[in-house]
């Protein structure tokens, strides 16, 4: 049986780690690498950078802190924000990256989902997708939940995987920051009718929500932020607790 994942987020701006409430309000949480040195050390699975500006910004993904990451953690980690080209993830992976997230880039030009896909593997290409659930309709987001679209979650969840995406990373924008827990319901479907991997994103609070992202949700992976940095939930004992709930994980050597 494949384990479950604990993936803690690191949304950048101005080099440094930031954690808001439903999209805004944001406060520092630290420097990303030493974050992400200390993840990769007390049993995170994976690590996802998502430079949150730099698409309503335009410009690209700091390369530079990539590599920085890449000389301090032995665990896979994925970075998005402002990527919209082939050779914006070529320099991320040669960085050291191991798989990019790209959004508002894949809705505005899906074809670069079917090309990322082509020339790097869908194994390295997650697409990220903001939703918000608006008069009981999932609706996508763009630019960091700034720019509602008519897109549905699901109709747009269902031609990502067609256009070869290799997982879904879901964030609910109603549930982000509020700590009460992952969208299950939306996650269930998504988890039902695509075939590839959903990492459940935005509600983190506690311990059980964790469990039920796993169980109700069905959710592949969990990605968390501020609970992790600012030491409300602790990996190790994260894990302890959901392996003795039936959840299967990657023990901590």
């Amino acid at each position: 049986m494949l384990t479950k994942r604990i993936i803690p987020c690191l949304d950048i701006k101005n080099g440094r780690t930031v954690k808001g409430v439903n999209f805004i309000d944001l406060r520092d949480a630290g420097d990303p690498v030493e974050l992400a040195e200390f993840y990769a050390g007390t049993g995170a699975d994976e690590l996802v950078f998502l430079d949150i500006s730099a698409t309503e910004e335009g410009r690209r993904t700091l390369a530079d802190l990539v590599l920085r990451v890449a000389e301090k953690v032995n665990i896979p980690f994925t970075v998005g924000g402002g990527i919209s080209s082939i050779e914006d993830v070529d320099i991320l992976l040669q960085n050291g990256a191991d798989k990019v997230s790209i959004n508002s880039s894949a809705v505005k030009n899906p074809q670069l989902i079917n090309d990322l896909a082509a020339k790097f593997g869908s194994q390295c290409i997650t697409v990220a997708i903001d939703a918000k659930e608006i008069n009981g309709e999932w609706l996508v987001h763009l630019v960091g939940g700034k720019v509602p679209t008519s897109l549905n979650l699901f109709e747009w969840a269902k031609e990502v995987e067609r256009r070869g995406a290799g997982e879904i990373l879901f964030t609910s924008m109603n549930n982000d920051g509020t700590k009460e827990g992952f969208a299950n319901e939306a996650l269930a479907r998504l988890s039902t009718e695509l075939n590839i991997p959903i990492i459940a994103s935005g509600g983190a609070g506690n311990m059980q929500h964790f469990c039920d992202a796993f169980t109700r949700g069905k959710a592949d992976a969990a990605l968390a932020a501020s609970v992790f940095h600012f030491k409300e939930i602790d990996i190790r004992e994260l894990k302890e607790e959901l392996d003795s709930r039936g959840v299967p994980v990657r023990k901590i050597k």
